[in-house]
């Protein structure tokens, strides 16, 4: 007999003393359960989950909502915009988007990158904004350095946040970058580095208008000189010399180069020592180049007239096809002569042209076929006149020295050079005014100092007092040119010349 486990009444016993209440509790539950099955038979049957099945592909639709404020049109990448753009914040109502997959971080920037930009979008001074339709420039660190007397690039470098190895490879890429090593003091050294800390540009200013650009170009660098264009002005001023050539164009405005300039034009026709007197009068036309609206400095004097004790001195500028410029008179003479009295800017002259002189290093007396000229020791030596150096090396008793030949017979030495100058050598024609060498006292000189001889067919003639001849006139082929080109700066002269005797009147 089964007996109940809690009272140990036999089961049957049990059962009879619930029966009642357990019958009327399953009444009600065979009505909800009949009421169930009956639902069930209008659903339609759930399909089981696949088994063992490749999961779909997953597509992103973006369904637009009617009036919705954030409705934008579904697009690809494009350089006018980022390629990941921050999600807007979702509303507490909004069911949770799909994880974003994640974005592998940019490789390093290639040091090549910047070759790859066009020049003209490059500029000195990087902004964030770049043009519509490009993609977004990296943001550059620019870092100046202004260098001082004894800096060399070796210590500059390190401060800008660049190797040594780095300033080997670039002076090394080029002859044009290899200028990057002839730094002078007052010039400035600009760097650009991205955030990485590559080097994308690099520029050594040697003024406002000349700097040198070096760019990454793959392994090695591209280097270019850069000019900036300067915008030329005429202008003119005019004056009276009252006690001193020097004060009186100071006061109209002429600069000191101006005035040097003035006075080397007219200098073979007058002693601007000795013959200027008060009552003299100038005009000159001149050129000024600006740079961003402001002058930048004096341009070279197109045109002058000087007034000297009631004579008169025009010269024009004329620059022939080859680039030379030289001065001319209104009818196409040269004004300056064939030869300068003085080859070197000299304190005193020490020694002049005679027969028979006390040598000081010898200790006897010899002739004296030359003008010694004291001066500085590195003083620019400069030919007298246009030829060719027939000799450039020591010689006895001068030192070293350089003999040009001019023509004509005509020859000229310099002697007690302390050194050459540069890029010339025997057979190298030279210009009036080239310098040849610089002052010395090489080989029987008892202090720095220029002997010049003037010889004609092999004669020694005194330099100082010699009859110097004319430069040659305007070349024939250029003389339509040249008085086309002159008329108009002769008639500003004369407007010049007749407002001051107006104004003198």
């Amino acid at each position: 007999m089964i007996r109940d486990y809690k009272s140990g009444a036999p089961y049957g016993f049990h059962s009879r003393r619930h029966f009642r209440p357990l019958s009327l509790l399953g009444l009600p539950l065979a009505l909800v359960a009949s009421g169930l099955y009956a639902a069930l038979q209008y659903l339609e049957p759930v399909a089981p989950p696949p088994q063992n099945t490749a999961a779909p592909s997953l597509h992103t639709v973006s369904l637009a909502l009617p009036e919705s404020p954030y409705d934008e049109p579904a697009t690809g990448p494009s350089q006018d915009a980022p390629l990941i753009k921050p999600a807007p914040t979702a509303s507490p109502a909004a069911s949770p988007a799909p994880p974003t997959p994640k974005v592998a971080p940019k490789s390093k920037q290639p040091p090549d990158r910047i070759a790859r930009i066009p020049e003209s979008d490059r500029a000195p001074v990087e902004t964030s904004e770049s043009p519509a339709g490009t993609a977004p420039r990296p943001r550059l660190n620019w870092k100046e350095h202004r260098i001082r007397p004894g800096e060399s690039l070796a210590t500059i470098f390190p401060r800008l946040g660049l190797g040594a190895g780095l300033l080997h490879r670039i002076v090394n890429s080029s002859k044009t970058a290899a200028g990057l090593a002839r730094i002078k003091p007052g010039e400035t050294l600009l760097a650009a580095l991205d955030g990485e800390g590559n080097l994308q540009e690099l520029i050594l200013r040697h003024s406002a208008i000349r700097s040198l650009r070096i760019l990454p170009d793959g392994d090695s660098f591209k280097a270019q000189m850069m000019e900036r264009e300067l915008e030329p002005r005429i202008t003119h001023t005019t004056g009276t010399v009252k006690n001193s050539l020097f004060i009186s164009a100071r006061r109209t405005g002429l600069s000191d180069r101006l005035i040097m300039e003035l006075a080397n034009i007219f200098g073979w026709d007058i002693d601007f020592a000795l013959e200027i007197r008060a009552g003299d009068r100038f005009s000159v036309v001149y050129q000024q180049d600006f740079l961003d609206g402001e002058k930048y400095r004096d341009g070279p004097i197109l045109a002058a007239e000087f007034v000297n004790r009631g004579r008169v001195f025009r010269a024009v500028r004329y620059v022939d096809e080859t680039g030379r410029a030289d001065y001319f008179s209104p009818d196409g003479k040269s004004v300056r002569k064939a030869f300068l009295r003085s080859p070197v800017d000299f304190r005193r002259i020490s020694s002049h042209f005679q027969k028979s002189r006390w040598h000081p290093v010898l200790g006897k007396k010899r002739p004296h076929r030359g003008v010694d000229y004291a001066a500085a020791p590195g003083t620019p030596v400069k030919a007298s006149g246009d030829g060719r150096i027939i000799h450039r090396a020591r010689k006895g008793g001068y030192g070293r020295a350089v003999i040009i030949e001019h023509g004509g017979g005509i020859t000229t030495l310099y002697g007690h050079l302390s050194r050459y100058a540069p890029k010339q050598r025997r057979g190298t024609r030279v210009r009036q005014g080239d310098i040849i060498g610089y002052v010395g006292q090489s080989g029987l000189a008892s202090g720095p100092h220029l002997h010049y001889e003037f010889r004609i067919n092999g004669v020694h003639r005194n330099p100082l007092t010699v009859k110097l001849p004319a430069a040659n006139p305007i070349a024939r082929k250029y003389r339509a040119d040249f008085l086309r080109k002159a008329a108009p700066l002769l008639a500003r002269l004369d407007a010049l010349g007749k407002t001051m005797v107006a104004d003198a009147n």
